[in-house]
């Protein structure tokens, strides 16, 4: 019994320490290495940027609070482990939706390990995407029903009729063109999925 009141003491005293951690985060103020996917305690998105110095002629990186909203994740700097597992880059500038458009990201995106191991990133990438007319967790559902047609073909030596038994039909003929995956993928709530 004793056991157990320790782990849930040695608990509640990681989780408040954290926690008033978080409430200190100022973008303004932050490691530029820890600048990126990070969010402000005013529930702010930090993001890195790039300014000119000494009359234009040395290039300086600094975290800046943007205008993105993350109230569910305020003061919350985001792990290495999802910055790696979701294809991201603590260097990258800006928040942008281009990244959506590179297969390579969204397979990573879409990937267990980040979609359902990472939700400041995917509730950030998740109101990139319904700004685009995307709705991200269908996106990601086509983009897996693409991965497991694509193995059944390897595994059968490129047989379509193993690989159209895999997906349905339904999902299969809007995973093959991007304009119809776009109608296809529609508008979606503004809350991500949980």
């Amino acid at each position: 019994m004793a056991s157990k009141n320790s782990m849930f003491l040695a608990l509640v005293l990681v989780l408040s320490a954290t926690l008033t951690m978080a409430k200190d985060i100022e973008c303004e103020n932050m490691e530029v290495s820890k600048c990126a996917f990070s969010v402000s305690s005013t529930g702010f998105r930090c993001v890195l940027e790039k300014r000119l110095a000494l009359r234009g002629r040395l290039e300086v990186q600094t975290c800046r609070t943007s205008t993105i909203k993350a109230e569910s994740f305020k003061g919350f700097v985001e792990t290495d482990e999802c910055i790696v597992g979701c294809g991201l880059d603590r260097t990258s500038f800006g928040i942008s939706t281009d990244a959506l458009l590179e297969p390579h990201f969204t397979d990573k995106l879409c990937s267990n390990q980040c979609y359902n191991g990472c939700p400041n990133i995917i509730d950030l990438y998740f109101n990139l995407a319904a700004g685009e007319g995307v709705f991200l967790p269908k996106m990601c559902e086509v983009r897996q029903g693409r991965a497991r047609r694509e193995m059944v073909e390897l595994r059968s030596g490129g047989g379509k009729l193993v690989a159209a038994a895999a997906v349905p039909e339904s999902m299969e003929s809007h995973a093959s063109s991007p304009q119809s995956s776009v109608v296809f993928l529609g508008l979606g709530p503004v809350q991500p999925p949980l």
